[in-house]
């Protein structure tokens, strides 16, 4: 029996569409393969096992033990860990807001077409790209430091005390750190840049001719339309402060009298120096909910400043 030349003509591209469908998806699974692995076994697996862990008494040495809600107990009477809690809020809401200003003056500096601009900009990033390092950690501290440059050189040429101990003080500790911090606005100064060039400068043309000035120009229309790409810097920058560590660890140890102990700080030596690895794993899971409490504050309050071109 004959089959129907026009069923076969219909039936072979319709197998040979799908046979493509279905390697397609074999392709496309095993080029997913690497990451979804890599996805759970660095991240969803360790999470797990330090959500595990943050309920037992666990020393890295010997097997865990149950002690449920112990280490949480714990840190509500851990003075060092208000001590840490407040050193981290104090760093992040300081350096976070003149990290942001810094960015968004240098990027309208830089937004002009200029001679080597280009140039320019690299040297304002290259601090984002260094100053996390360990390296640039221990050059700030001996800039710092009482026989450093800016004591031996700036304030004895001011005829100042030349001998101020800037990481020996409680009062100014932290503010050498958070100078740091702001120092590293190159990331955000490039976001800043890239948003500035998407404003039409039509807008700016017709406000001129209305007789609106710089000030007014930057009031009523570089920020209103800069304020998404705000508040997505305000977002990334306030998690980076709270997660700030290589700071404090290389510079002032936490010292004086704890004024540096960042959070992340005081979980490392709980977990490395003092082998409470259940406290640790206890004190990052507060750490998540803290982050994201204030993230979920921060998204609650775009709907009143941000400008998002009429919808909502």
């Amino acid at each position: 029996m004959q089959s129907n030349p026009a069923t076969t003509t219909w039936k072979n591209p319709l197998s040979a569409i799908i046979a493509f469908i279905h390697r397609e998806k074999i392709a496309a699974f095993i080029c997913c393969l690497p990451f979804v692995v890599g996805f759970f076994t660095f991240l969803i697996v360790p999470m797990g096992m330090s959500l595990y862990y943050s309920f037992t008494n666990f020393n890295m040495l010997s097997p865990p033990t149950w002690t449920g809600f112990d280490n949480y107990i714990r840190m509500w009477n851990d003075t060092r860990f208000w001590s840490s809690l407040r050193a981290t809020f104090y760093f992040a809401f300081a350096s976070v807001p003149l990290r942001l200003i810094f960015a968004l003056a240098i990027a309208m500096l830089l937004l002009r077409a200029r001679r080597l601009i280009g140039i320019y900009r690299a040297m304002y990033y290259l601090p984002s790209i260094l100053g996390g390092s360990l390296a640039v950690a221990i050059l700030w501290g001996r800039l710092f430091a009482i026989n450093g440059v800016l004591n031996e050189g700036i304030l004895e040429f001011f005829g100042l005390n030349r001998n101020f101990p800037w990481l020996g003080n409680v009062n100014t500790a932290i503010w050498t750190l958070i100078l740091l911090a702001v120092w590293q606005f190159g990331s955000s100064m490039l976001i800043f840049l890239a948003s500035l060039k998407q404003i039409p400068e039509q807008l700016y043309e017709a406000s001129s001719i209305d007789g609106a000035g710089k000030i007014k120009q930057f009031v009523k229309i570089t920020l209103p339309l800069l304020t998404p790409t705000i508040f997505f810097n305000l977002v990334m920058q306030t998690i980076a402060g709270f997660l700030a560590f290589t700071q404090a660890f290389v510079i002032t140890r936490g010292e004086p009298m704890d004024s540096t102990l960042f959070y992340a700080l005081y979980m490392y030596r709980q977990v490395f120096d003092f082998g409470n690895a259940g406290y640790g794993s206890a004190m990052a899971w507060v750490m998540l909910a803290i982050i994201g409490s204030m993230t979920g504050i921060l998204f609650l309050t775009r709907r009143f400043w941000v400008y998002d071109g009429g919808y909502t």
